[in-house]
């Protein structure tokens, strides 16, 4: 999800969902990480190709689907089709200035709220959270997982167009500033950090390779160990959870 002046067909982000969809361990470590948060109806914003949207209905969550673009809504619309967990599927910009006009048969309507690696994409970040907050219902959750440390900022990141990376303390600030109770947060994905420093900064590819997520997925079960060794105390991304 970006902000305006997007591109319509975003080819870097299109290769990376489709690596990353082929890494299903991987997709299934991080909707596990969310998942205790996660009650009644859901929204996910960002859904992509429904890399993640697709644990969600397959374990029977009530859950409607968002993205910025026209062609995800496509795909995302063929790959659930008749799925009766699915509340829909809408087009929408989280930072529309015609937001609250757009969407107002949506406010208050959610009991879960979900945005992954979707904020770093979007310059106003506290407008979003605004936003997202808008269409909880009272003491809904609010999940947002974006990419951790300002200091490994690196080519990927320029080639996906993401404004900043967070850390636990700024990312926190965007919820406070909008007054959500903190429930939840936790680094994640401590193993990535050395890939990404690596292929980000050092060889400076702009891409993350399909072979590169199916060998990462197939260490999963050691790196997710390694993060509870660590207890979560660094990560690739950082998860805030917020309550309304």
């Amino acid at each position: 999800m970006k902000h305006h002046g997007h591109k319509e067909i975003d080819e870097e982000g299109r290769l990376i969902l489709e690596s990353i969809g082929g890494a299903k361990c991987f997709n299934k470590w991080m909707y596990e990480t969310i998942k205790p948060w996660c009650t009644g109806k859901v929204l996910e914003i960002g859904s992509g190709i429904g890399n993640i949207s697709q644990f969600f209905v397959d374990d029977g969550f009530e859950i409607m689907l968002s993205d910025l673009r026209e062609n995800y809504f496509n795909e995302l619309s063929e790959k659930f089709k008749g799925r009766k967990e699915l509340l829909g599927i809408t087009q929408m910009n989280i930072v529309d200035p015609e937001f609250s006009t757009k969407f107002h048969h949506l406010i208050g309507s959610f009991d879960t709220i979900f945005a992954l690696n979707v904020v770093e994409h979007i310059l106003d970040d506290t407008l979003a959270v605004e936003n997202c907050k808008s269409l909880l219902k009272p003491r809904g959750n609010l999940i947002i997982l974006v990419p951790a440390y300002q200091s490994i900022y690196g080519s990927i990141d320029k080639a996906l167009e993401h404004f900043r990376r967070y850390n636990k303390k700024s990312l926190t600030s965007v919820f406070t500033q909008n007054k959500f109770r903190i429930i939840h947060r936790q680094y994640f994905n401590f193993m990535g950090i050395f890939g990404w420093f690596v292929f980000g900064k050092i060889i400076k590819q702009n891409t993350i390779g399909g072979g590169q997520m199916k060998l990462y997925s197939i260490l999963v079960p050691i790196f997710r160990l390694i993060d509870k060794i660590i207890f979560h105390s660094m990560g690739l991304s950082v998860i805030v959870v917020g309550k309304k």
